[in-house]
Order: C-alpha cells, then sequence, then structure tokens
C-alpha cells in the first residue's frame, strides 16, 4: 500500500475503475440547479445537467467543495502524507478551499495541494502519474512532483461559447468574437485558462481540425488519451475510431461523459480529447 495517500476532486472524470483500482478519493463539487444543489456524481448527473440547459427551466451554477468537506476526506485515507490534486484554480475555488483544508488537519497530516492548471482528464491524468510514483514508494514530494510533470495537452469543441461567458470560465472578448464570426470554436486549456485556439465554420471541419491538432499534441512518442463528451455519445464514438487510427503509439485510450460541473459551464454537444504524453 502506497504511503503518500492521492485525493481529487470530481472534475477529474476519472475513467471507470481507475479510482478504486489506485485508491484514490475523490471529494465532489456541488452543482445548483434553481433553487436546489446537489452533488456532482452522487446526485446530480450529466443527463439532469445536459436537460436542464436543453429546457432552459433553471439557472445552473457550480461551486466548490468545502474545506470541511477536504478536511473530512484526508482524515478518511488514515494516511499522514496527502498529495491534493485539483482543477485549475483560475477556473475554480477548489485548490483554495484544499489549501484551508490542509491547514485545518495540520499538523496530524501532512498535505500537498497542487493545482493541476487544467481540468477533466488533464486533471485525471495529473492524478493517475501521482499515483504510479506513490505505488512506487515515492516520497511526499515525489508524488506531487510526478503530478506536477505530466505532460497533457487538453482540448474541445463546444456549439456555443455562450455559456463559457456568462461563466466567467473565458474572457468576454473571445467568445464575442466566435460568437460575431457564427464559427465553431476550437478550445485549448493554456496556463489554467479557457482559450480560443481556432475557428472554422462547420461541426465536419472541426472535427477533422481536432482529430490534426491530437496527432500533432501527440508527436511521435507513447500516449494516453482521453475522449469526453456531453450528451454526444455518438461523436465520440466517430472520434475514437479515427483516433486509434492516427495514433500509431497509442498505449491507452478512453472514452467518458464529462460530469455536470463542466457540464454547466460547456452545455450539451462538447467533443474533448486530452493527449497525456507519457
Amino acid at each position: 500500500m502506497a504511503r503518500v495517500a492521492v485525493v481529487t476532486d470530481s472534475t477529474a472524470y476519472l475513467p471507470d475503475g481507475v479510482a478504486e483500482r489506485y485508491g484514490i478519493t475523490t471529494v465532489p463539487l456541488h452543482v445548483v440547479l434553481g433553487s436546489w444543489s446537489g452533488q456532482e456524481a452522487i446526485e446530480v448527473s450529466p443527463a439532469d445537467v445536459a436537460a436542464a440547459l436543453s429546457e432552459r427551466r433553471v439557472q445552473v451554477t457550480t461551486s466548490r467543495p468545502t474545506p470541511g468537506q477536504l478536511a473530512g476526506a484526508y482524515r478518511g485515507t488514515g494516511a499522514s502524507e496527502i498529495v491534493s490534486v485539483h482543477l485549475s484554480a483560475r477556473l475554480s475555488g477548489t485548490a483554495d478551499s484544499a489549501r484551508l483544508a490542509a491547514e485545518h488537519v495540520a499538523p496530524d497530516i501532512t498535505v500537498r495541494v497542487v493545482d493541476s492548471g487544467s481540468v477533466a482528464m488533464g486533471l485525471g491524468f495529473d492524478v493517475i502519474a501521482a499515483c504510479e510514483t506513490a505505488r512506487a514508494g515515492g516520497s511526499l514530494e515525489e508524488v506531487a512532483g510526478a503530478a506536477e510533470k505530466a505532460d497533457t495537452t487538453t482540448l474541445f469543441y463546444v456549439d456555443s461559447l455562450e455559456r463559457l461567458r456568462r461563466g466567467g470560465r473565458m474572457t468576454a472578448t473571445s467568445a464575442l468574437v466566435g460568437a460575431a464570426l457564427a464559427v465553431k470554436p476550437l478550445l485549448i486549456v493554456r496556463d489554467g485558462e479557457i482559450a480560443l485556439l481556432e475557428k472554422v465554420r462547420t461541426f465536419s471541419k472541426a472535427l477533422s481540425r481536432l482529430e490534426q491538432l491530437v496527432v500533432e499534441a501527440a508527436g511521435d512518442g507513447p500516449v494516453d488519451v482521453a475522449i469526453h463528451h456531453l450528451a454526444a455519445p455518438e461523436r465520440a464514438a466517430q472520434l475514437e475510431v479515427e483516433l486509434r487510427e492516427a495514433l500509431p503509439h497509442l498505449v491507452q485510450l478512453y472514452v467518458s461523459e464529462v460530469g455536470a460541473v463542466v457540464g454547466a459551464h460547456v452545455g450539451p454537444g462538447l467533443l474533448g480529447v486530452v493527449v497525456w504524453r507519457r
């Protein structure tokens, strides 16, 4: 058993079985649907958010876990040393909550908080890297360092930039450029923020360009890849087939639907890819 435990939050969207295999503790963020709030993946599903956004019947927002929730999770691991890896601090206050929680459990538990600078499997691959190092007997600093050094690229397509703009997850200028030109936007997570990468005219062109960008990001070495979607399984399946053919050094490929928190900010139709250069 690893002497350093790894904790993350629910926006990692880890593939089925990964959390159990590595003993990862996952703390849920909250999704607010109108006057009701629930925990991501426990009380609120991606389908709940997709339906609410499509029907526009309630306002959908999200919130970070409390320091108390995180402190409880730290104590629940039974470990005296923990690496706590979270989504980008520029997208959420979760890492700040984790730092406050770390103060609450000190000195009995030493917690090293890592800001992944990303989200979804951009975060998830950092978590897996940390777990692999922990399982190999790495120290607290070595486990944290593995998470910080994981070399990933997060790319995605959305049907509209409006929800990202309204939620403050990208600049109004970038969002307005996309809307004004009636384009299909391709985005990237860069320096912890969501940035407009390219603009194309149709979804088919966006899908083709997304595949090209993934191949470029993968380079000539071994890679793990995660495909994400929201209420768009056919799009994800099509991209999976194409990437399996286009990536000769692919080690592992995961396909999963993003959860309610990310779904609330991107809307149905999301198609994303995360590349981890091993």
